[in-house]
């Protein structure tokens, strides 16, 4: 948990000037804290001995005036600085998280924000109140003793066994904590996969079955936060029974004290504020190390997100791929997934401006071709080469600058359906994406709504049909003009008549790009300048459509059904 908390810590090193501003400043305000006390003792002593009392009234006063404006100074810089850091890192860990794959994206999503949130209610909590409340603590001890040592002694024991009785506490949950925070991320991660999926769920009379799934998950986070809310219940008896207990011991043993001429009724009252200090303290920092115990698995688990390793890095020295004229070489690539499935010793050139198909059965390695060609894996072996450059040694953005892509699943995002084209070319007018929405044939549905190109898009696309989102995602590859095309299953949500009036356009697409095309319809693969056809995960045919026809192999078995 240390180093968990050591590398929280870290994260705020470029601001070390602030971090020691407000040490300072809470040094400061705990110093002025434990000076009131004393001062008061003075007032009551004061008054004991008969008027004036006006000077020690007025230094406690103005005691009282330094604290609270230094406390309020400490409370907003300490929030700004949480605040800032908080979205700093926010931003660093997002962007891993969309730079790496994802197992599971709802589990991501809470742990991105469940462990920010862990990282601001921390750092304000330390800088706003932690640090006064140790360096309270260490001036309070010695300040005691020089007002009265034997109450001191008692006041310091009490102390100690307060904080002995937390610290057991805090040992005997802290596994347990770790198990109720794996059960907060299950929950979180079947809700999400739920509720991206409520259609299937629906449509398999599901809805009873998962909410008695998700009942299950919480019956085990409750089961595993119970013995933890017992234990720290526990612990808040033990504050109200030790201030108590406190107030009264030192009551009795300034009593004995003072009717032995061994202490004043002003040292007695600063004693009382002392112990109030104490208790106050202790407790604040015993609620801290309870959140920091219960914070730890979440901290954890979003640094494991952020220490993500990419799948690729781009090479020391990395040059832009600049102008592309399209020539494609796979020379005798071959990747392994660590379900051992991939692709084996692919070879194979696309001319500039060719359109190949890659045809195959499901799982067949199709898919695995492609990423590597947009460098999302690299190769165990051999090359993937653009216009003569390996695609390693060139940087990541220029390289997928490069090549458009059409999915099969269109990604139609929660914002405008302008935003949603305008996504591959930042900064495009309206006439050049309504352009591409004509090409793409979505222009006339998108004028049909209210809100046009304004229109925003809900959760995944949605109230889209499924061709009118596929038909949002090909605007966005024509814009982007890029000069390789991948349309990957690009028509498969389309009706036929659709299908057929934007393959006609596609056509004029392709026309000068060098484009790949994954489909399961043969008719889309017919005008291919070549087909290569993919079985578990080398080609084992090629040529046009006409020569694997008479063939007779594999791709003919596929075309004729």
């Amino acid at each position: 948990m240390i180093a968990v908390y050591l590398r929280a810590l870290g994260l705020l090193r470029g601001e070390g000037p602030r971090v020691a501003a407000l040490v300072a400043g809470s040094a400061g305000v705990a110093s002025v804290a434990l000076a009131e006390p004393v001062l008061f003792g003075r007032v009551v002593d004061a008054l004991a001995a008969g008027p004036p009392a006006g000077r020690p009234i007025a230094a406690w006063a103005v005691a009282g005036g330094i604290g609270i404006v230094g406390a309020a100074g400490v409370a907003v810089a300490a929030d700004r600085l949480a605040h800032r850091n908080r979205l700093a890192v926010l931003e660093q860990a997002f962007e891993r998280v969309i730079r790496t794959p994802l197992g599971d994206s709802p589990a991501s999503l809470r742990t991105l924000i469940a462990g920010t949130d862990s990282l601001f209610t921390g750092w304000l909590s330390l800088f706003r109140e932690q640090i006064a409340g140790v360096v309270g603590l260490a001036l309070l001890g010695p300040l005691a003793v020089a007002v009265n040592p034997p109450l001191a002694g008692l006041l310091g024991l009490l102390g100690l066994l307060y904080l002995a009785a937390n610290l057991w506490v805090v040992r005997r949950t802290a596994d347990a904590q770790h198990s109720v925070e794996g059960w907060h991320r299950e929950v979180a991660s079947r809700m999400g996969d739920v509720l991206a999926n409520v259609a299937v769920v629906q449509s398999f009379s599901r809805v009873g079955a998962e909410v008695e799934a998700l009942r299950e998950r919480t019956q085990a986070l409750l089961a595993a936060q119970y013995p933890v809310l017992t234990w720290w219940g526990v612990v808040t008896v033990l504050t109200r029974a030790a201030s108590t207990t406190t107030l009264v011991v030192l009551f009795a043993a300034g009593a004995w004290l003072a009717g032995r001429g061994r202490i004043t009724l002003g040292e007695l009252v600063s004693f009382v504020g002392f112990a109030g200090l104490l208790i106050g303290r202790l407790e604040v920092l015993s609620a801290f190390g309870v959140r920091l115990f219960v914070a730890a698995p979440t901290l954890r688990a979003l640094f494991e997100l952020m220490d993500r390793v990419p799948p690729v890095v781009e090479a020391p020295g990395a040059r832009a791929l600049g102008v592309v004229a399209g020539e494609v070489r796979f020379e005798g690539v071959t990747y392994r997934h660590a379900d051992g499935g991939g692709v084996s010793g692919l070879d194979f050139v696309v001319r500039p401006g060719e359109t190949v198909a890659l045809v195959g059965p499901t799982g067949s390695g199709k898919t695995t071709a492609l990423a590597l060609l947009q460098r999302h894996v690299d190769p165990d072996a051999g090359r993937v080469v653009i216009d003569g450059v390996d695609v390693r040694d060139v940087t990541l953005g220029s390289l997928r600058a490069g090549i458009g892509v059409v999915f099969q699943e269109a990604g139609v995002l929660r914002r405008s359906i302008a935003d949603n084209i305008a996504m591959g070319a930042g900064g495009a007018s309206d006439a050049a994406i309504a352009a591409a929405a004509q090409l793409a044939e979505a222009d006339g549905f998108i004028r049909a709504r209210a809100e046009g190109y304004a229109f925003v898009a809900g959760e995944r696309g949605a109230p889209l049909s499924g061709g009118e989102r596929q038909r949002i995602a090909i605007a966005r590859a024509v814009l982007k003009d890029p000069p390789i095309l991948v349309l990957d299953e690009a028509t498969s949500a389309l009706d036929a008549e659709t299908e057929a009036r934007i393959q006609r356009r596609l056509a004029e697409v392709r026309r000068g790009r060098t484009t790949f095309v994954v489909a399961h319809r043969i008719s889309t693969v017919v005008a291919a300048d070549q087909i290569l056809v993919f079985d578990r995960g080398r080609i084992v045919e090629r040529g046009t459509f006409a020569a694997l026809i008479a063939q007779g192999g594999l791709f003919a078995r596929l075309a004729l059904g």
